[in-house]
């Protein structure tokens, strides 16, 4: 089979168009004859090494979509230990479902590794309840546009996402967002704060963005810290806290995938929402395997609004 295949970490010029074998399935796993895989942030940290150290050469990818081997129904699966980038992929069961009909392979995984974390952000973790103010940071990324869109269908009162640019703000506002501020504006705190209070405040940035968010909590307010490495502005302290009643809370998908009902469960109904039009993922462009490299550098320089795919039937 034809992979995009990385020799050592380091920057995307590492990544290889080459032949490689085929995995084998063990027991609790299936094979899936890949059309789509996902680009997502976390892979560029794999690709360095940051992340996670697979032994040498590795294909990297932590989602896909395809067609199981055996009976041929599509599914998605998310690939805890990459292979994404590939034309067979080696899943889990576990980790695996079927796609509905009615559902288009790019919608399906664009959905499941993205959605799954925007609705445990603001689900599992944030406590979402109906009325309350939401903040969504990197609102016009893969989690973050399909955030905005949930926090909306979940009967948030209000929903403002951050981005970086007038386009992304843009964006970001025909996704049903009230309003649409730029992370970088030193004003952000006093912009928050006119929002009378934040209930739940999702942050992916850390750093002066996250202090901001804090700060602007309601009583009660909740911020929820994903795909975050703390530094030194990430720090607070728990007086911090207890002055406004608030609390900081950290999330891992890891903690979904653990539970298979639960998980099935997220999995569904983000694909009924899809299906009633209720949620759309942007896709924002599509390459061959030749193109992963090119596919890391706009993501790493947040140059993508939505979901990034590789389509592993296409070489060049």
């Amino acid at each position: 089979m034809r992979a995009a295949v990385i020799h050592r970490y380091g920057g995307p010029e590492e990544f290889r168009t080459e032949t490689v074998p085929e995995p084998e399935a063990g027991p609790g796993q299936l094979l899936i004859d890949v059309t789509l895989a996902g680009v997502n942030y976390a892979d560029l940290h794999c690709r360095t090494g940051a992340y996670a150290r697979y032994p040498l050469p590795a294909v990297l990818g932590a989602d896909v979509v395809g067609r199981r081997r055996g009976d041929g129904r599509r599914v998605v699966a998310l690939l805890r230990t990459g292979g994404g980038y590939a034309q067979v992929a080696r899943a889990e069961a576990a980790f695996t479902v079927e796609v509905p009909d009615g559902l288009g392979d790019e919608q399906a995984l664009a959905l499941l590794e993205q959605g799954a974390t925007a609705y445990g952000a603001l689900v599992l973790a944030g406590r979402l309840r109906p009325g309350e103010t939401v903040v969504v940071t990197a609102a016009a990324g893969g989690v973050g546009h399909l955030a905005v869109q949930l926090g909306r269908e979940l009967g948030a009162g209000r929903v403002v996402g951050l981005a970086s640019t007038a386009g992304k703000r843009e964006f970001v506002r025909s996704l049903g967002a009230e309003r649409a501020l730029d992370p970088g504006d030193p004003r952000l705190g006093e912009r928050l704060a006119e929002l009378g209070g934040v209930d739940l405040f999702a942050d992916s940035l850390g750093g002066p963005v996250l202090r901001a968010g804090l700060g602007a909590l309601a009583p009660f307010g909740r911020l929820v810290s994903l795909g975050v490495r703390g530094g030194p502005e990430d720090t607070f302290t728990v007086d911090e806290l207890a002055d406004r009643s608030a609390g900081v809370l950290g999330f891992w998908l890891q903690h979904v995938l653990a539970d298979r009902a639960g998980f099935a469960g997220v999995a569904a109904r983000l694909f009924r929402l899809a299906a009633e039009g209720r949620l759309v993922a942007r896709i924002d462009r599509t390459v061959p395997l030749s193109g992963v490299a090119g596919a890391h550098r706009a993501v790493a320089a947040r140059e993508t609004m939505g979901k990034v795919l590789v389509d592993v039937r296409r070489e060049g």
